[in-house]
């Protein structure tokens, strides 16, 4: 599960401004873009991070629950030497409408995704998910492994039988009525709180989170409740994990996981409130031909806390997953397990 929308850390990597620019009400980082791609019945915005030189891989990034493209920010920065990256806000969340069918279930924004990259012809990428959008970007690569070349997951949201008691609430968001009972409890609370509250879930290390970068998280706070249709996108999305994570069969989870045939990087924060830690060796056993990136600092968002670490685990898998000559292998070729990795980072957020 995952977020309403985070703010970002400071920055450990001195060649980063860290300053922002607004395009009408949206607010992109420097050398960003902000695009909209429309399809019939669905419309959605899409976050580019143009690469510094041509010819790089195409990569796309997937946000959790509550959250945007812009949650990508930091680390598509990190890779734009590495990757041609976009990022998407999913149908109902960041600046995309919701879906014309209403289907927030985790099929219907896999086929959301796949049709933008169908739509886009730039498959196969380099698909990276956080959350929720890691069991979106599982079910992506599982049933078109033509469109996925690598996949990294952060904190991908997979069935637990024993949830932690952090993650209930939102869990509870799936039961009928119960949103409008989160409404009505929670309406005195600022948006400022709000903030605050999801920060100190979501991160291993809020006091990481820069006054700016709050500043910024609860001005579009603000904004995403303001819009008639936020409750209901979150409530949708919520059913649709909990739906997903009751599955089974061939179209469970973890079986879906078994069949993705992608070589893929695992990344598991040790303070993570929403995903369990001690699902990082079951999901590294599933996915086949995986590698584990453990960070006992990290709450659920790492490639925000640490993208430093997490840009360097990438270009570890992307090497690993190239011929000698440097040139990509066919799509579905998986490449040996590499273990588990972990990193202690220090207060400054280096590995």
């Amino acid at each position: 599960m995952s977020s309403t929308e985070l703010p970002g850390v400071r920055s450990t990597d001195p060649s980063s401004s860290g300053q922002s620019s607004q395009v009408g009400a949206v607010r992109v980082a420097e050398g960003e873009q902000l695009r909209t791609d429309r399809l019939p019945g669905l419309e959605m915005a899409v976050r580019v991070r143009p690469p510094v030189r041509a010819g790089l891989p195409p990569a796309l990034f997937v946000h959790g629950l509550g959250g945007s493209s812009q949650n990508w920010s930091a680390l598509m920065a990190r890779l734009a030497d590495s990757v041609d990256g976009e990022a998407l806000d999913l149908p109902g969340f960041g600046w995309s409408p919701p879906p014309a069918d209403r289907d927030y279930s985790v099929t219907g924004l896999a086929r959301a995704v796949i049709r933008h990259l169908d739509a886009a012809g730039r498959g196969p990428v380099h698909l990276f998910g956080n959350s929720l959008g890691g069991a979106v970007s599982t079910r992506v690569a599982a049933v078109r492994p033509d469109l996925v070349r690598t996949l990294t997951l952060i904190s991908p949201a997979l069935p637990e039988l024993r949830v932690q008691k952090s993650a209930v609430p939102t869990a509870l968001l799936a039961v009928p009525g119960v949103a409008g009972l989160f409404g009505r409890l929670t309406r005195g609370l600022s948006a400022e709180q709000r903030t605050r509250g999801v920060t100190d879930l979501c991160y291993g290390d809020p006091s990481r989170v820069t006054p700016e970068a709050f500043e910024l998280a609860v001005e579009e706070m603000e904004r995403r409740l303001a819009l008639p249709y936020f409750w209901d996108a979150m409530t949708r999305s919520s059913r649709g994990i909990v739906d997903a994570y009751t599955l089974g069969g061939q179209h469970g989870l973890w079986r879906q996981a078994q069949r993705v045939l992608a070589p893929t990087l695992l990344v598991y924060g040790g303070r993570d409130q929403l995903v369990s830690y001690r699902m990082a060796h079951k999901a590294a056993a599933a996915y086949r031909g995986s590698r584990l990136l453990s960070l006992p600092e990290a709450g659920h968002v790492a490639m925000m806390e640490y993208p430093e670490v997490v840009a360097a685990a990438f270009r570890e898998l992307l090497a690993a997953s190239t011929d000698g000559h440097g040139a990509e292998p066919d799509p579905g070729a998986a490449v040996p397990a590499a273990g588990e990795h972990t990193v202690n980072t220090d207060e400054d957020g280096k590995g």
